[in-house]
């Protein structure tokens, strides 16, 4: 069991724990940010490995000595004893096996980042708009239950209700680890308010999850940066319509995968305090920037994997909402269940553990454990 193939993955990680562990003490790593945070990252992964590893090779050398202990022993009594704790420690191997295969393969650096939650009415009219406020809806209100802290940076109401376009940014932990399956269109099936004749409608609205950037993971250039002002408009009271704390900026970006120059507009009304719109519009650019530039990355863990899982292309339906049958459908796993009013209420995420357990699944075809 010692020469076990597992256990030779886990070779030299204790050694490259203790120099993490010093590294990130050294003042001079601190000092540089984007290296600190990678290391303090990789520490707090061998950490959680190591644990389930110690635990391993415990319960690996326990079932040795009582094998041992079943061949040297004559007295039946203690046979026995051994026997009971060979089969009560070998029940334990094959969940904690799985369990260091999966913190074998490398995380996700994106997975720990705050997002920036983009909803869009698509094809549908009105009744998409009010899907699109139905969708935000229903992640404000899994967020809730996450403990997460959701904010709304800028809206575009539809003239029915609902939203045209609704921007949310999330803070808390494990966000875009966590929402990243949701990238994609929605599409719902119902009889919309306006419909007279009862007959069914499909329309859909398109979900964006984008992992926020750090300042130092993207070059921006802040004097080329255009500003304008402007008076928000919408509830607040009588400051939000009389003071320019509304931002909007405007800033020519040339994508470094294919050379072309385009213009990145973003507004940002959240708050009624013009410096912190400031701060969150350019964190918005940020976010914006690090996402196109990475794109190619995202493609191609795409490729490899069939599902999408991963990134969820944003031009494939993911996901059906039907609401005469009160049925949910998730097309890459398909994954269907009946209880369309709670998952609309933020119980989603039984869905995106079977889209977890999915990707994990080709993570670990890939990486051959």
């Amino acid at each position: 069991m010692a020469d076990s193939p597992l256990l030779q993955r886990l070779e030299g990680l204790d050694a490259r724990f203790e120099e993490i562990k010093t590294l990130i003490t050294d003042p001079s790593v601190i000092a540089d940010q984007p290296r600190y945070v990678k290391l303090t990252k990789e520490y707090k992964h061998l950490e959680d490995l190591l644990k389930v590893a110690n635990q391993y090779k415990k319960i690996t050398g326990d079932i040795a000595e009582a094998k041992q202990l079943l061949e040297e022993e004559t007295d039946p009594e203690m046979k026995e004893m051994a026997k009971e704790e060979i089969e009560a420690n070998q029940s334990q191997l094959p969940k904690l096996e799985e369990e260091i295969k999966l913190k074998l393969i490398p995380e996700d650096p994106e997975d720990s980042k705050n997002v920036v939650l983009e909803i869009r009415g698509g094809t549908g009219g009105d009744e998409a708009c009010l899907f699109a406020g139905d969708l935000a809806r229903m992640y404000v209100r899994f967020c809730e239950r996450k403990g997460w802290k959701v904010e709304m940076s800028s809206c575009s109401p539809g003239a029915a209700g609902g939203y045209k376009e609704v921007v949310f940014s999330i803070t808390g932990d494990n966000v875009y680890g966590t929402l990243k399956y949701e990238s994609g269109v929605h599409r719902v099936q119902r009889v919309p308010v306006t419909e007279t004749q009862g007959r069914v409608h499909t329309s859909a609205a398109s979900v964006a999850v984008l992992p926020e950037a750090e300042p130092f993971e993207v070059h921006i250039n802040e004097g080329e940066i255009k500003w304008d002002t402007f008076r928000s408009g919408g509830a607040g009271g009588q400051n939000v319509n009389k003071v320019n704390s509304g931002v909007r900026l405007r800033y020519m970006w040339t994508n470094p995968n294919t050379g072309e120059q385009q213009e990145i507009l973003i507004e940002c009304t959240e708050t009624r305090d013009q410096p912190k719109n400031k701060e969150r519009a350019l964190a918005r650019l940020r976010t914006f920037i690090y996402d196109h530039e990475h794109q190619k990355y995202v493609d191609d863990i795409a490729n490899r994997r069939k599902t999408l899982v991963s990134t969820g292309d944003r031009s494939a339906k993911i996901r059906t909402y039907n609401y005469p049958q009160g049925r949910i459908t998730d097309h890459r796993i398909g994954y269907t269940v009946y209880n369309l009013p709670a998952f609309m209420d933020g119980d989603i995420q039984d869905c995106i553990d079977h889209l977890i357990v999915a990707e994990n699944a080709e993570k670990l075809k890939e990486a051959e454990l």
